[in-house]
């Protein structure tokens, strides 16, 4: 249901704003640096997909482009729709080569070609995955519809997995997620309302 929340936030951005996406390409070196928090080398973009030929065809050609443009770097990129009917495109460093900064790139490319088509309203966000050290997972999540970015801590007990999409047994830690925001808040634009710190379960990252 966060998703759908998201899309139909009431005080949208005039389009995604790349300068705000692209904080991460340099927040995750205090990350690492400061906090031992790591990129796991793959990032995600989430949008309302439309079931019509055009739109398919510019989907095929935004993964050219993440191809293209990560070609050096070998970003490999790959789509699945969620329970709700989103569309996910995911992109992936290689192993043991995680890249912040491509994978930002892959994403801004993404983002962009959905706006040029003219269906920049169909964004939803952009979510990076981390791992602390304890090997928990961390995601910043970038909402296109506000132009901010926000933490989510996802805590499930991983001998009692919470099934599908049964958001009742979901559980997140929001100590650690304001945590992260007190850490971070001088290196990305973050949500001020924190009723807008929308979960996301079953992220495929």
């Amino acid at each position: 249901m966060g998703l759908r929340d998201i899309l139909i936030g009431r005080h949208e951005v005039k389009g995604p704003a790349p300068d705000r996406l692209f904080a991460i390409s340099t927040a995750y070196v205090t990350l690492q640096a400061e906090h031992q928090i790591d990129p796991v080398g793959s990032a995600a973009i989430v949008f309302q997909a439309l079931a019509t030929s055009e739109f398919e065809a510019t989907l095929r050609d935004m993964e050219e482009v993440v191809r293209a443009t990560g070609g050096d770097s070998a970003t490999s990129v790959s789509t699945q729709d969620d329970s709700y009917g989103y569309r996910w495109m995911i992109l992936r460093s290689p192993d043991g080569a995680p890249s912040v900064e491509d994978l930002a790139v892959g994403i801004n490319a993404v983002s962009s070609s959905i706006e040029t088509a003219g269906h920049g309203e169909r964004l939803l966000c952009a979510v990076f995955a981390f791992v602390d050290a304890n090997r928990n997972r961390i995601y910043f999540i970038y909402n296109y519809k506000r132009g901010f970015w926000y933490p989510f801590v996802p805590d499930s007990d991983p001998a009692h997995p919470p099934a599908g999409d049964d958001a009742a047994a979901q559980q997140r830690s929001t100590e650690r997620e304001l945590q992260i925001k007190a850490q971070m808040a001088s290196e990305l634009p973050m949500e001020p309302e924190l009723e807008r710190w929308f979960p996301l379960w079953g992220i495929p990252i």
